[in-house]
């Protein structure tokens, strides 16, 4: 065999053994992060607010827009205070589940993008109920992945400029 054809086929080698190892890659990032939605998922419903805030980065430049004002929490003790809030008024323990969950990224940085169905009765009795779109942006701190951004929104209907909670694909 000519030194060309080995090359060749050294070459060959190396870029499926770099196709299967991102493949692999991709499918723990996967799994990572699905893991992490799911366990958050269950924090939610444990109203656990401790396991809930393990979910996110511990920084103070990290950006969340969520559906209730204000417009965006910035840092991680001002959503940690927007999530105390939004559970002290949930009078029973929320039903929450998460369908859709599409990940994409590897290597330091992913991202996901769900739909995500909250509801819960509230102190004044009345049942409180919310399909949610959710985009989440992660970082890979050691291994360990960690919500750096997140964007929650619903529909709004632009004649009347209401939101709907219970959007349909």
């Amino acid at each position: 065999m000519s030194k060309a054809k080995v090359i060749a086929v050294a070459l060959a080698a190396l870029a499926v053994v770099a196709i299967r190892w991102t493949d692999a890659s991709a499918t723990d990032v996967q799994g990572a992060v699905r893991s992490l939605e799911y366990s958050f998922a269950e924090a939610v419903r444990a109203k656990d607010l401790d396991k809930i805030m393990k979910h996110y980065t511990v920084s103070e430049v990290m950006v969340v827009f969520d559906v209730n004002p204000p417009r965006q929490f910035t840092g991680w003790k001002a959503y940690k205070e927007d999530w105390r809030k939004f559970l002290a008024g949930c009078k029973d323990s929320p039903k929450f589940e998460i369908s859709e969950l599409e990940t994409y990224g590897g290597g330091r940085f992913a991202f996901s993008h769900s739909i995500q169905h909250f509801s819960c009765t509230n102190q004044q009795d009345k049942k409180i109920d919310m399909i949610l779109r959710v985009t989440d942006g992660y970082v890979n701190f050691g291994g360990e992945w960690l919500i750096a951004h997140e964007h929650v929104s619903v529909p709004v209907d632009l004649t009347t400029g209401q939101a709907i909670l219970q959007s349909k694909p």
